[in-house]
């Protein structure tokens, strides 16, 4: 992971970390931060840096929005922690007022604070099971829904995530998720929506029944899948199946909430009432805090007692959630991550008309991904050439991250307050990366 770029200091701090982090803990760069505002980050040799990675999605709202550092400088001076389960606060009861009104569905909801996203999916599978009375939990191929036990045991991707970490949690079942660009031969993204809903039904007749699944589980748009946008009238479609069986849907909008597609939460785009919503990431700009948020008497299904943990809902990561909400109602980032959309794609599509390497551009408002390929005949994964493509960018001053089963998809996560000239800049660098590697 080394370079010729790294300075002093970071080699020094690349040193002190193979002495003393878990070789499991992956970094895509070997670049130290020391500070960051907006879309840039410094490193710690006085490197600047154009952020594409938003610290996987997580700040939306740019590295230390000022609004949410004066509301955590402003909660850290009145209390630190007290444990919601033992002694209450207001910022916790004023995030569930808010997500309770901004997430999609008019009716009752009710929302629970945990720490992760990973958290988040934990719990919404326990409240889905506690409501309904059932064990089962359909979740799809590509899909990532944390590390934990349950969590990996509903990630549709083993390596590097479900290996070695066995056994897996029983009475989950994984179902294709429509991936347009590797579709089977001959079949329009619609029929194979269609099919791959078909195979849905399937699975309840083969390999479990309607009344043993609690919720289907599914990513809008997939995350570390690859930024695969389904097919028109897929989750429309999956939805409707889980009415008719009394099964509830369970969006995960973990990476997708907050903007990132250009819609507060990516469901808005698909006409989607979910049961149950997961988000975490953006909600509280770079501070440990996720939620569930659904339906009243789903969410009360547990018992007192059934739900929280010592940290959740921590008071300083209410405090920024707070913050970041109100900066959602009151500036126009959405207005904003549409533009930066429109722009960032205009600048891909002309990228992949020039550079072969290029097999695919997609997804949804500003949350885009270059899937990269030998060729586009055979659409052979180009894994190497992404690794080299993102070396090339950080080396050259921009942060990338990859994504996609085979990982050989390059997805821009940058934060929605970014520049124009940053944006642009960002584009030069990584169609140049492009260009040296092909």
């Amino acid at each position: 992971m080394t370079s010729v770029l790294t300075g002093a200091q970071g080699e020094q701090m690349l040193r002190r970390r193979e002495q003393a982090v878990a070789r499991g803990v992956a970094s895509a760069t070997p670049v130290f931060a020391q500070r960051a505002s907006g879309a840039r980050i410094h490193d710690v040799d006085g490197r600047e840096y154009i952020d594409f990675a938003g610290g996987i999605g997580v700040v939306n709202l740019g590295h230390v929005p000022p609004a949410v550092a004066a509301a955590v400088h402003a909660q850290v001076d009145r209390l630190l922690h007290a444990a919601f389960q033992v002694v209450m606060y207001e910022p916790y009861v004023a995030v569930a007022e808010r997500l309770n009104r901004m997430t999609p569905g008019d009716f009752a909801k009710k929302t629970l604070l945990m720490n992760s996203g990973a958290e988040a999916v934990e719990n919404a599978v326990k409240i889905a099971r506690a409501y309904t009375g059932r064990p089962g939990i359909i979740a799809f191929d590509n899909a990532f829904h944390g590390r934990t036990l349950l969590g990996m045991s509903l990630t549709g991707k083993a390596v590097p995530y479900k290996h070695g970490f066995g056994p897996l949690a029983g009475e989950v079942y994984h179902a294709p998720y429509p991936y347009p660009y590797r579709s089977p031969a001959g079949l329009s993204p619609e029929a194979y929506g269609r099919w791959c809903l078909e195979q849905v039904e399937l699975m309840l007749k083969t390999r479990t029944t309607p009344d043993r699944v609690a919720a289907v589980i599914i990513e809008p748009v997939l995350g570390e899948g690859g930024f695969v946008v389904p097919p028109e009238g897929f989750l429309p479609g999956l939805q409707a199946l889980c009415r008719a069986h009394g099964i509830l849907f369970i969006a995960d909008e973990i990476q997708t909430g907050f903007g990132r597609t250009g819609h507060l939460f990516a469901c808005e785009a698909f006409g989607l009432t979910p049961d149950l919503i997961t988000v975490a990431k953006s909600l509280a700009a770079g501070l440990p805090l996720s939620a569930v948020v659904g339906r009243a008497e789903v969410m009360d299904a547990p018992p007192p007692g059934g739900l929280g943990g010592t940290y959740a809902g921590n008071p300083v990561a209410c405090a920024a959630a707070v913050a970041v909400l109100d900066s959602f109602e009151q500036e126009p980032h959405l207005a904003r991550a549409r533009a930066i959309g429109a722009a960032a794609r205009a600048r891909l599509e002309a990228m992949a008309a020039r550079c072969p390497l290029i097999g695919e551009v997609r997804g949804l408002g500003p949350m885009l991904a270059l899937e990269l390929v030998q060729d586009r005949a055979s659409k052979a994964p180009a894994t190497a050439e992404t690794d080299a493509v993102i070396r090339y960018a950080w080396e050259h001053g921009l942060i990338l991250v990859k994504a996609g089963l085979y990982g050989n998809v390059i997805r821009t996560l940058m934060p929605l307050v970014i520049s124009d000239a940053d944006l642009e800049q960002g584009m030069v660098i990584l169609e140049a990366g492009l260009q040296a590697t092909r």
